[in-house]
């Protein structure tokens, strides 16, 4: 459903449009992967990467479902399909392999897994509050409440809800009016998408299946929030993040006293530590 002119550019995958937005140039490729739901990725992660695209290529995926991205409700959800996905639209787009991968909460399973399946692909991990396999194991994930909200979406109830959306997320952001009016037209017309409703279905399974795989080999940054905003107990959240770092044989935490879209908060401490790890890691 085309929503708004698309910030980005349409790639074609399984007869569907996913959009894709390149910023920038350098010798480096970031990859950024949203967080569940997030009504329009190219916008959420601006504060950051148009602080990096001065001295890196920035990439924005937006899944099926996802900003300007077509829904596709009868595409399955699992972590084989969504990362064969984001393949294939990066791929089409011309860009080279091996990416930096900087995701965002539940597209950590995504870039864990595809150092797992692919790791001659992924030259590092960079996680903006990103989840791991071990956060779902306690996490309460309601599709039926994820139902509801469509239909009020649907309805056009939500709309009463967007200007808290804006100012809950992006309040600290650096933002235009009118690229927070995009989001909130975003938001409103299609706030949950049934793409999102089947990978929120699927995101156990999928959590078990990176679970069981290798934990990765290549440097990694991790970026953790206060927890606020998530849908756990804040201890577990931030303890499990420290406990998956101290399993890996290059890593790196950094915590972070802000909320859990920490990249619209902390967007210049975040721009600099990333630098900082491309430079000496990289």
């Amino acid at each position: 459903m085309k929503l708004l002119n698309p910030i980005g550019q349409f790639v074609e995958v399984d007869g569907k449009n996913m959009n894709v937005y390149i910023e920038g140039s350098g010798n480096k490729t970031i990859v950024f992967l949203s967080g569940g739901g997030t009504a329009s990725p190219v916008l959420d992660f601006k504060s950051l990467y148009s602080l990096l695209s001065d001295s890196y290529k920035i990439v924005v995926v937006e899944k099926f479902g996802y900003g300007f991205s077509d829904d596709y409700p009868d595409r399955n959800r699992d972590i084989d399909t969504i990362l064969d996905d984001t393949r294939t639209a990066l791929s089409k787009t011309g860009l080279k392999t091996p990416y930096i991968l900087c995701p965002h909460s539940m597209s950590g399973l995504e870039a864990i897994y595809w150092s797992q399946k692919y790791p001659e692909e992924v030259e590092a991990i960079i996680g903006l509050d990103m989840a791991v396999p071990q956060y779902y194991s306690d996490m309460r994930i309601s599709t039926a409440v994820l139902k509801l909200n469509k239909m009020l979406c649907k309805v056009g109830i939500i709309k009463l809800f967007s200007d808290n959306y804006i100012k809950t997320l992006y309040s600290h952001s650096s933002l235009t009016k009118e690229e927070k009016d995009i989001i909130k037209t975003l938001y409103s017309k299609r706030c949950i998408s049934d793409a999102f409703i089947n990978e929120a279905d699927y995101c156990k399974k999928n959590a078990e299946i990176v679970n069981n795989g290798t934990t990765p080999k290549i440097p990694v940054l991790m970026f953790i929030s206060n927890a606020e905003g998530i849908n756990l107990d804040k201890s577990i959240w931030i303890d499990t993040a420290k406990n998956y770092a101290s399993k890996l044989n290059n890593a790196q935490c950094v915590k972070l006293d802000c909320p859990h879209y920490i990249h619209n908060y902390r967007y210049e401490e975040i721009n600099k530590k990333i630098k900082e790890f491309i430079s000496t890691e990289l």
